[in-house]
């Protein structure tokens, strides 16, 4: 392959008329350009230049080579400029994915981005986790928000690296007719002979209501499944049934209170980042970084909300 810093000398050597003109644009001596060209030659086996006493000039070959070379030294600088410009978030693109609780704080943390790297170009796609992490491993997304629960097993992350950004208790959703009379903590044993509201999968990381109420000494009767927490809570304020909701989506609903949950503990679910281990993107380490500032903002709201 040639060797584009010859070329670029044997180019100036054309523009310049003589190869000092081309040394000093290149910023080496006479001598060392001299050198670079001859061992140019060499790797064709084809004259390049034909030198006098007091000039030089390019042979036919050169000429040809030189016209080939500019276009081959323009896609190159035009690589190293795109380069610089994904380094200094000037350019490139950044695929995000998220479950659908989590776009409280990703899109925020999403818009502060798209504010500050305009030139970035953003997608997105609301996958959950056991599709998510599959994607990112695969080269499909750049960085997912995703979440384990404690109870299930750890799904398969070699190739990847996970940053925590927050982690949420799991609550009890229940209507008036199941409300205790004790506004404390409750067994989710005490619940076994109601209807359970759950997400469609039973199996996989979404089977959180099946492996706890498991773990509690009992298999839940679910009778309502889907995958949305609206809807979820639209049965339970319907006086169909209890769920399970995390923090996220535990919000104020007519007829439903939620309840902590003390046995069997923990209730809870861990929210990261997902990415690439290899991925040292400057976009990716970016949007982690409002990720994290949005995740802490949001848990401490949602917080103040529940405790007022």
């Amino acid at each position: 392959m040639l060797d584009p810093r010859r070329l670029r000398l044997l180019r100036d050597v054309a523009r310049t008329g003589s190869i000092a003109g081309a040394a000093q644009r290149d910023g080496c001596t006479a001598a060392a350009a001299s050198q670079q060209l001859a061992a140019l030659e060499r790797q064709t086996g084809v004259p390049l230049l034909e030198r006098g006493a007091r000039s030089v000039r390019l042979t036919e070959a050169g000429r040809v080579l030189v016209e080939h070379a500019d276009r081959v030294l323009s896609e190159l600088d035009s690589a190293e400029q795109a380069l610089l410009a994904v380094a200094g978030l000037r350019g490139g693109r950044l695929r995000v994915a998220a479950f659908g609780t989590a776009a409280s704080f990703t899109v925020p943390a999403l818009a502060a981005f798209q504010r500050h790297h305009a030139e970035v170009e953003l997608s997105f796609v609301e996958l959950e986790p056991d599709e998510a992490v599959p994607a990112v491993r695969e080269g499909e997304v750049d960085l997912a928000v995703t979440h384990q629960y404690a109870q299930l097993p750890k799904p398969d992350l070699r190739g990847l690296r996970q940053a925590p950004l927050r982690r949420e208790r799991l609550l009890l959703a229940v209507p008036p007719s199941l409300r205790p009379g004790d506004p404390g903590a409750v067994r989710l044993r005490d619940f076994a002979p109601a209807r359970w509201i759950a997400p469609r999968p039973v199996a996989g990381f979404q089977a959180v209501v099946e492996l706890t109420c498991r773990a509690a000494g009992f298999e839940p009767n679910v009778g309502f499944r889907t995958d949305s927490y609206d809807v979820m809570l639209a049965f339970v304020a319907a006086d169909f049934g209890v769920a399970l909701v995390p923090e996220l989506a535990a919000t104020e609903t007519p007829g439903v209170a939620f309840l902590e949950v003390a046995r069997p503990a923990p209730l809870a679910r861990e929210v990261h980042a997902t990415a690439r281990a290899a991925d040292t993107s400057p976009a990716v380490a970016h949007l982690l970084t409002l990720l994290r500032e949005r995740a802490g903002g949001h848990a401490a709201a949602s917080g103040a909300r529940r405790r007022g």
